[in-house]
């Protein structure tokens, strides 16, 4: 079997929903009756659709998440983390402003887990470069996480493994 990370890091904004949590739309939040998660202004926000699916599935497969985020809307972030019901998907939260390197660096040191071994999904192709660095394996999103995208990055986090054993 194909060998997976130890961890998966997921951005928030135009990864895993589809705006910017700290200008697109307004928090607080909250969850209608119906289920619909809206605004202060009663727009609906929603997820990708497949997020739950993919979040759903590397748990299947045995692979923790983490969410890294440069928002400034910190607690709206993590609100909208608790709203969509996938809060329990990420042992780890580092959502601050600043340099994705150092959310990473907390991860890190918080879970023990080497560079190597995780990958990490990011709209942002400036983060995408600077984490790679790193040593993390980096799949660059574009239309939101879906589970084809998922797959495409196990595919390759697994080759990059089979490379560096090769070494």
């Amino acid at each position: 079997m194909a060998r997976l990370p130890k961890l998966a890091v997921f951005d928030l904004d135009y990864t895993l929903w589809p705006f910017w949590v700290d200008t697109h739309v307004d928090p607080p939040f909250h969850k209608s009756s119906d289920g619909t998660v809206r605004d202060r202004r009663g727009q609906d926000i929603r997820l990708y659709p497949e997020v739950p699916e993919v979040l759903k599935r590397l748990q299947s497969l045995g692979v923790p998440g983490a969410a890294a985020s440069r928002t400034g809307e910190i607690e709206g972030a993590n609100q909208l983390l608790e709203l969509f019901d996938i809060f329990r998907y990420f042992v780890h939260r580092e959502i601050y402003p600043g340099s994705k390197v150092t959310h990473f660096e907390r991860l890190q040191q918080k879970t023990g887990i080497p560079f190597s071994q995780m990958i990490f999904f990011d709209d942002e192709r400036r983060n995408i470069v600077d984490v790679s660095k790193l040593g993390v394996t980096c799949i660059h999103i574009q239309n939101g996480m879906n589970l084809q995208t998922l797959s495409q990055g196990l595919e390759t986090f697994a080759k990059a493994q089979t490379g560096m054993s090769l070494i």
